[in-house]
């Protein structure tokens, strides 16, 4: 008897904070389950206008700060002063998101590490990401790890300008939308299980994820079988952080 397909669909912003809280499980998924991951990118930080990030530096540094106490991920003094204090900086995910697009285009698993390389830079290290030139040699350098040289100068470049790269990612995130509306809304981080043709299983992260830690809830881990083997007593002292 056949056994049908399955494949995890993680939605998600490069500068969603939430799903930078989710980060460890992604990349347990990631490194489970490298062919059956799908990134979605939904766009919802991405082409904002210009919004300045100094209007939402104190909101964006109270909500790093409970998601550190909660999940224990790291938001550096960096990050507040050089990215969020930034008077030149604006909150605009377009480029991360076409980079990571344009990773995926050359090899699918490039993408979950890009996007892992990108929140490291920019929420430890300080570094400000809404800007091609900053994500150009950060992409080259996750491509280059794994055998794919990209030249930093010339992929800037193309993040700014290269029309059919735009269209794609744009034509993307608005599928994923679609998507995400057509299911439980449109927030991320989530993550789907799609059986077969295209039924889905999931929701929100924060349903089955381990507010403390980032890691799925015992429920989540059976479901996703094989990622580790957890114990019950884990699983009830992760069940009373989620609760808390």
């Amino acid at each position: 008897m056949p056994t049908e397909s399955v494949t995890l669909e993680y939605y998600f912003d490069p500068f969603c904070g939430w799903c930078y809280a989710s980060a460890p499980a992604l990349d347990a998924l990631a490194e489970a389950y490298p062919q059956t991951l799908r990134m979605r990118p939904s766009g919802l930080f991405a082409n904002t206008g210009g919004q300045p990030v100094s209007s939402m530096a104190e909101h964006s540094w109270r909500t790093g700060q409970r998601i550190a106490t909660m999940t224990g991920q790291t938001y550096t003094t960096e990050y507040r002063d050089r990215v969020l204090h930034n008077p030149d900086g604006i909150f605009d995910s377009i480029y991360p998101t076409r980079a990571i697009m344009a990773l995926g285009e050359i090899d699918h698993l490039l993408e979950p590490k890009l996007l892992h390389a990108l929140q490291t830079a920019r929420y430890i290290d300080g570094k400000d990401t809404s800007r091609a030139e900053v994500v150009a040699p950060i992409a080259a350098e996750v491509a280059g790890l794994q055998g794919h040289k990209i030249e930093a100068a010339a992929f800037a470049e193309r993040l700014v300008k290269d029309q059919a790269l735009a269209r794609r990612t744009d034509a993307t995130m608005q599928t994923t939308v679609e998507d995400m509306r057509a299911l439980s809304g449109t927030g991320v981080p989530q993550l789907l299980v799609v059986v077969g043709d295209g039924d889905r299983h999931g929701g929100p992260l924060g349903s089955d994820w381990c507010n403390a830690c980032g890691r799925p809830t015992w429920p989540a881990r059976r479901r996703l079988v094989g990622l580790a083997q957890w114990s019950p007593s884990e699983s009830a002292a992760h069940s009373a952080a989620n609760t808390a």
